[in-house]
């Protein structure tokens, strides 16, 4: 999933219980740069732990409970409460950042499985049109979805003419590949932490996941067999089985 840019309204939603690095910096507060390559690289990389960037200039109630100085902050958090933070982080020191979140993830584990045992686990219910979703219900009905079927994601708006050619073909590919994909909507003028997240900028955009992972992003209105084309790719492709248990 890609680095993440936070806001003070979506801030709890993205965080919940996850494990999570969170980098407060406007850009201009002597951040290293070998560390911000180093944070976006990790993001790319490291699919069980949520990274995400806050402005501080912008969303400065998220920057004030953080007690933000007007230095780069970087902040281990996990379980919504937090472990640690560094101001003036290092490149060399994130690896072990990262350790010390995995190592949580696994101090965890255990008991979760043991409570969860009693219980078959739900599979996402089939879906045979698109869905529509929202900046709370992403995470759960697109990336976590993405586990079992691959997801396509639909950015739109109701004033946008090339999505209302989008709709009926996906509704139609929604009902013909039940089972086999997902297709889920966002309208981006009601969500707008998704649209900023992900960083939209025309409509329609289209994407797509799998196991956990963005597998295809793309602005434009697609003809039927180019998503038909796209669905059928999303369906074949294997995701290495290291890269399926590292997002999990």
């Amino acid at each position: 999933m890609p680095l993440i840019s936070l806001t003070d309204g979506n801030f709890k939603s993205y965080i919940g219980a996850s494990a999570a690095l969170i980098l407060i910096s406007n850009g201009s507060d002597k951040l290293r740069g070998d560390f911000k390559t180093a944070f976006n690289k990790a993001a790319d990389e490291e699919d069980g732990i949520f990274f995400g960037q806050l402005d501080p200039d912008h969303y400065r109630a998220s920057a004030r409970h953080f007690d933000y100085q007007g230095r780069s902050l970087l902040i281990g958090m996990y379980r919504g409460e937090v472990l640690w933070r560094r101001s003036r982080p290092w490149a060399s020191d994130l690896p072990d950042y990262i350790r010390q979140l995995q190592e949580a993830i696994a101090e965890d584990a255990p008991a979760a499985e043991t409570e969860a045992a009693p219980e078959k686990k739900e599979s996402a219910p089939l879906l045979d049109k698109p869905l529509d979703v929202t900046d709370a219900t992403f995470e759960a009905e697109a990336i976590l979805a993405s586990h079992e079927l691959p997801v396509l994601v639909d950015f739109w708006a109701e004033w946008c003419g090339p999505c209302r050619m989008v709709a009926p073909i996906l509704e139609k590919l929604a009902a013909e590949f039940a089972g086999q994909i997902r297709v889920v909507k966002v309208d981006t003028d009601a969500n707008p932490g998704l649209s900023q997240a992900f960083q939209i900028r025309s409509i329609p955009t289209i994407a797509v996941f799998k196991a956990g992972k963005l597998i295809f992003m793309q602005p434009g209105a697609l003809p039927e067999p180019s998503f038909r084309d796209l669905i059928k790719q999303a369906i074949e492709l294997e995701i290495p089985a290291d890269e399926t248990a590292a997002s999990a």
